[in-house]
């Protein structure tokens, strides 16, 4: 995916169409967002990051209420914005019960009376409380988690229904690992200062967030030792973050019958009927020895210690739409301590990014037609299909892959499907019942509604045509089950540019370098290559030719493993490697794209900028973002994307033009030894 860290309000974001002036047409007098954002003082054979973006960070420091600044954060600034103007609207409506204008303005109203949320207090949760004092024995304890499930909790494990990884004609219930209140498995047992104090600090948080539920302060401190005791033991269990990137270690389909045996405490032919899902002949398994443990745990924790784990859950679950002693509490945890973030957003920010969260399907319909200008699907599609058709040249020239692996890679680039823009069809959510009187009841019920959509899906047909995002999602995605990209419509939107076309460097540096050329190399990365033109997970590779690609790829894992992002905290390289294979695919692509259109073949200077120079500090764009050490900290543990910096230098480093443009010599820090260099695609 291309999400990074999303992070201010850059004053400025044009929407681009097929109207837009033309390509040459520029004002030579215009602010030219990449030479105002360079920090010239920065060398760029030392850190073309900082070269490329320092200047803007220095004059837009990362606020208290965020992780992190820059162009992420400037355009979902932007798009709040726009939503929220969709919200007010449709709150000022008076719009008929069950229309889409209710729903939405009914949500967002909910969410933004505080007077109503601080008294009902933990009223939302009474009734789903007393389902989890009502558990007496192993049977109830298993159904209670059932229906948590189904409500958005998510205890114990994960599950979900999905395309099969080997028949993508078919659905599959899928089960991993999961539970963890902190998230990701090495919070439990890394022993930097950092993680012990987080450790420390998150005791204290499950202390104070029971006493919340009525608890003394004895009870509260048992209950928290309860906690963290059960999620250590699911987190030894787990597997860390780069072995889930095996899709063949990660996938282990049984027969429901056969899943029972290995866990004989947990009644699944029971249990998946709960949860809406019936008649389930098979499951995948994820990490089998994670449900092997989950069973022994059943019966070593008593009925009284679950209980004390699932009302954690549950109150975990849905502390943001509470009252204010409860969500101030969550958001110092995990957004002070985890993320270093000093002061909460704005209500309306919050409000507003929960009802797109939840409602997304409704207010796109509204996003497409008010805010969005006419011919962006086929802008969009233009850049795509012409970064395809490098990528096809790059293909077939070659050295290191044979004929018959050559062949299928064309096939399955041919047929990769891009989904741009928006839909062509919306989900129906008239079952969905929103009203102005709870915000936490409203989340509830279009998790209920996800929930039942998602298994309702079982032992159907599979609908290839289903977006996994809204067009006002800032954001993209390579689906290998469908071998198709998403890229959103508002990925057309480029801070900086007001009123008028971006020259092609950047449109072909961010839209296609960092957008298509990324997410069709995901159809080509350590996983990705893994699954065939029709979406099973399939080896298609020559031995020889896989032998080859593989010590490719383990290239790039050694190159990311030395890039030291915190004192002694290095990048994860293995866990990265599929996106950082696909950011090197992406900046590859787009130069080869950009250097096809008229604006590279004149050698057209813009800001005194020639064509090299503007594309490559247009990738540099893509990635600007300033994050808390906190947030960084964070993300290296528990995100396969490799901080922004290296996203950066990381790909560039292995690309000589960006040598010759930049004047990059023997030595620097930007350039590296050729026997180190990684080329793949």
């Amino acid at each position: 995916m291309k999400f990074n860290t999303i992070a201010l309000l850059f004053s400025g974001v044009i929407m681009l169409t097929t109207s837009c002036k033309k390509e040459n047409d520029f004002d030579p007098n215009a602010s030219d967002a990449l030479a105002t954002n360079r920090d010239t003082l920065v060398n760029p054979s030392d850190d073309f990051f900082m070269y490329a973006n320092g200047g803007w960070f220095k004059q837009n420091p990362i606020p208290d209420s965020e992780r992190s600044n820059g162009i992420f954060r400037t355009i979902q600034d932007t798009i709040n914005n726009q939503v929220k103007q969709i919200c007010e609207k449709s709150a000022a409506a008076n719009a008929d019960k069950g229309s889409n204008k209710q729903k939405i303005g009914d949500f967002y109203a909910s969410g933004m009376d505080t007077i109503a949320i601080n008294k009902a207090g933990l009223s939302p949760l009474k009734g789903e409380l007393a389902k989890i004092d009502a558990i007496t024995d192993v049977p109830s304890l298993l159904s209670a988690m059932a229906h948590l499930h189904t409500i958005g909790a998510s205890p114990a494990f994960s599950t979900y229904v999905g395309q099969d990884d080997k028949i993508s004609t078919k659905y599959a219930v899928f089960f991993s690992q999961g539970g963890l209140g902190l998230g990701n498995r090495d919070y439990y047992f890394n022993t930097d200062k950092e993680t012990v104090n987080i450790r420390n600090e998150y005791v204290k948080h499950l202390q104070v967030m029971s006493r919340f539920l009525g608890n003394s302060e004895a009870v509260s401190s048992q209950n928290a030792s309860v906690i963290m005791r059960l999620e250590t033991d699911l987190a030894k269990a787990s597997r860390k973050l780069e072995a889930l990137r095996d899709p063949i270690k990660n996938y282990n389909k049984m027969a429901v019958a056969d899943l029972n045996k290995i866990t004989t405490n947990i009644a699944w032919d029971k249990t998946l009927p709960l949860m809406g899902i019936n008649k389930a002949d098979s499951v995948i398994v994820g990490q089998p020895e994670f449900y092997k443990a989950l069973n022994t745990m059943i019966k070593s924790y008593s009925i009284a210690d679950w209980k004390t784990y699932l009302k954690w859950d549950l109150q975990n679950t849905f502390a943001s739409y509470l009252g204010s002693d409860i969500e101030k509490q969550n958001f110092k945890f995990y957004s002070t301590v985890l993320s270093g973030v000093a002061t909460q957003k704005p209500r309306w920010k919050r409000v507003v990014e929960q009802t797109d969260g939840s409602l997304g399907e409704l207010i796109g319909q509204v996003y497409v037609d008010e805010y969005l200008p006419k011919g962006t699907k086929e802008k969009l599609l233009e850049i795509g299909n012409n970064i395809r058709d490098v990528y096809a040249e790059h293909i077939k020239k070659l050295d290191w892959m044979s004929e018959p692996t050559k062949k299928k890679a064309l096939s399955k680039l041919a047929k990769i499907v891009m989904k741009v823009g928006f839909p062509d069809k919306w989900k129906d959510m008239s079952s969905v019942n929103i009203t102005k009187n709870s915000y936490c009841a409203n989340v509830m019920a279009v998790n209920k509604w996800s929930h039942n959509d998602m298994v309702s899906k079982y032992g159907k047909p599979v609908d290839r045509t289903e977006w996994g995002m809204f067009p006002q999602t800032y954001n993209a995605y390579y689906n290998p089950s469908n071998n198709e990209i998403c890229v959103p419509a508002c990925n057309i939107l480029v801070p900086g540019f007001e009123g008028r076309m971006p020259d092609d460097a950047v449109l072909y540096g961010i839209i296609g370098g960092s957008t298509f050329g990324h997410e069709i190399t995901h159809g080509f990365d350590d996983q990705g290559s893994q699954y065939d033109e029709n979406g099973n997970l399939n080896n298609w590779w020559t031995a020889e030719d896989l032998k080859k690609f593989q010590a490719k790829t383990k290239l790039i894992v050694a190159q990311f493993n030395k890039y030291e992002a915190l004192p002694t905290k290095f990048v994860n390289g293995d866990a990265t490697q599929g996106e950082n294979i696909a950011d090197l695919g992406g900046v590859v692509m787009g130069y080869e794209a950009f250097k096809k259109t008229n604006q590279y073949k004149t050698n057209q200077k813009i800001a005194k900028l020639s064509p090299d120079q503007r594309y490559f500090l247009a990738y540099g764009y893509a990635w600007m973002v300033n994050i808390k050490k906190e947030s960084l900290a964070q993300q290296m543990m528990t995100d396969v994307h490799a901080p922004a910096k290296f996203r950066i230098n990381g790909p560039l480093s292995n690309i000589p033009e960006f040598y010759k443009t930049f004047n990059i010599k023997e030595g620097s820090k930007m350039r590296l030894p050729e026997n180190e260099r990684v080329v793949i695609w």
